[in-house]
């Protein structure tokens, strides 16, 4: 059964890895991958937030902060020392890799881990967003296979991972955030 799902994930990271390569694709993915690109945006939206979004804009703040911190560890210190599974760049000889490969193990990808995290939380305070972040959560995970750093299984479970940790912090958000609404319109 395992040979299967193993099978089933090579093939999928073959297709996105080497059918779709391009070098528009190349420069697109390793553009929207890089780390310091989507924490400036979520630090300008989460800026816009804080000042603009009242009460839940604060609160969202803060519990993006508590969030990362926690997907980030939860991920790179627990779950990928634990699994131990070898990137395909270095399993692989022929995985494709613009950006090269990085060190460190795959299961889960932090990336998806972290985006879909930050997306689950932003959509349930912010709903009318939840289109956009969930986007680029996805074409953010996606490009991690495309760039021959992790599998599929890698990204789904990362991003499965993280909207169960975004979920559960939006749980203990939502009421802080009435309870302060309440308290303000009374």
């Amino acid at each position: 059964m395992m040979d299967f799902f193993y099978s089933f994930d090579l093939a999928i990271f073959y297709f996105i890895n080497h059918s779709l390569s391009t070098g528009f694709l190349d420069k697109f993915f390793s553009t929207i991958t890089d780390v310091n690109k989507w924490y400036i945006a979520y630090v300008i939206l989460a800026g816009i937030a804080f000042f603009k979004g009242g009460v839940r804009g604060k609160i969202l703040v803060v519990g993006l902060i508590l969030l990362i911190v926690v997907t980030d560890q939860t991920g790179y210190r627990i779950l990928k020392e634990f699994f131990e599974r070898l990137r395909p760049c270095r399993a692989l000889t022929d995985a494709i890799t613009p950006l090269g490969c990085s060190g460190g193990y795959s299961f889960p990808s932090n990336h998806a881990l972290n985006n879909f995290a930050a997306a689950t939380f932003i959509s349930r305070l912010f709903p009318n967003y939840k289109w956009v972040v969930f986007t680029v959560a996805a074409l953010i995970a996606l490009s991690r296979v495309y760039l021959g750093v992790h599998y599929p299984s890698d990204i789904l479970v990362g991003a499965l991972i993280g909207t169960a940790f975004g979920y559960l912090f939006s749980l203990a958000a939502l009421p802080i955030a009435k309870k302060f609404q309440v308290t303000k319109n009374s």
